[in-house]
């Protein structure tokens, strides 16, 4: 199973701070072939949902009190090491961020900006698709809620 370690910005390590950062590259930008901004200068408002195995970041999220991002409680940077994802750490990573969301600020809505592809993972977590199809950074996208 994973460690879980839930932070605020403040709270992150060098070494964790740069493996986070790495992490969420080599997906967003690496993996996935997408030219974009992931420093993106809200991660100082961000609560971090960081997944360690052996000490070795795998999976990580970061959460948004509402209106930081969209008006409801936000969950986003989902994001599994391409290693790791057979073991179900992305499962685990998002139930540890919703009960984040809970916890911290006892919201029982939740929002999302889910790739397409990912609708039924997140439909399994209780998220239901909202809206119309959208391209975020030439990714088709869904915008998703959980209450």
């Amino acid at each position: 199973m994973l460690d879980i370690k839930v932070i605020s910005f403040k709270e992150f390590d060098i070494e964790e701070l740069y493996n986070v950062l790495q992490l969420r590259s080599d997906i967003f930008v690496v993996e996935q072939d997408c030219v974009y901004l992931d420093i993106d200068g809200k991660d100082d408002k961000a609560i971090h949902v960081i997944g360690f195995k052996d000490n070795t970041v795998v999976a990580y999220t970061r959460i948004f009190k509402p209106g930081d991002y969209f008006d409801q409680v936000s969950i986003g940077r989902v994001a599994v090491h391409k290693n790791f994802r057979k073991f179900g750490y992305g499962k685990v990573i998002m139930e540890a961020s919703i009960k984040a969301v809970e916890e911290r600020f006892s919201e029982n809505e939740i929002k999302i900006s889910a790739q397409k592809y990912l609708t039924k993972f997140y439909t399994d977590l209780g998220f239901n698709a909202i809206g119309k199809e959208y391209l975020e950074d030439g990714i088709p996208h869904i915008e998703m809620i959980k209450k």
